[in-house]
């Protein structure tokens, strides 16, 4: 399966599941978002990309929604 990078930028609140079980906030501005199954996407941060989370597709759809998570193209 092929899969495509799509830019996007966190603008506000979007939480994920740490190691350890704790959740922490995806840090706002640019960001890669990535779907990697029909179940999740990947979001990918950081200077050179070496963060990322799995986060549920509902996650991410109700983050956009309401406008925590911008996609730009």
């Amino acid at each position: 399966m092929a899969t495509t990078a799509h830019s996007a930028r966190i603008t506000g609140p979007v939480s994920y599941a740490k190691s350890g079980g704790e959740t922490g906030n995806i840090p706002l501005g640019p960001c890669l978002v990535e779907q990697i199954d029909p179940r999740l996407v990947d979001i990918i941060w950081g200077k050179s990309g070496q963060n990322s989370a799995a986060l549920p597709v509902e996650d991410v759809a109700a983050a956009t929604h309401c406008g925590h998570l911008v996609l730009l193209d």
